[in-house]
């Protein structure tokens, strides 16, 4: 719930709905005996590129976000 980045979404995510963003979107479903759980990510800002700007961000002491929002 604390982590700025990642969301819990009423239905499944695609990939329209975290382009260009740095979040991770994230439905889950309870059917009988299993649990399916969906997530969207876009590749490139919460893949390499952003989880390199948002760790720098926590090792400089700065909030986690910065030039990520």
């Amino acid at each position: 719930a604390s982590e700025p980045f990642v969301e819990m979404v009423g239905e499944p995510p695609g990939v329209r709905d975290v382009r260009d963003t740095n979040f991770c979107r994230i439905h889950a479903v309870a059917r009988e005996d299993r649990v399916l759980v969906f997530a969207a990510i876009d590749n490139l800002w919460k893949g390499a590129s952003g989880q390199a700007v948002q760790n720098l961000n926590l090792m400089l002491g700065l909030p986690e976000t910065e030039g990520l929002l």
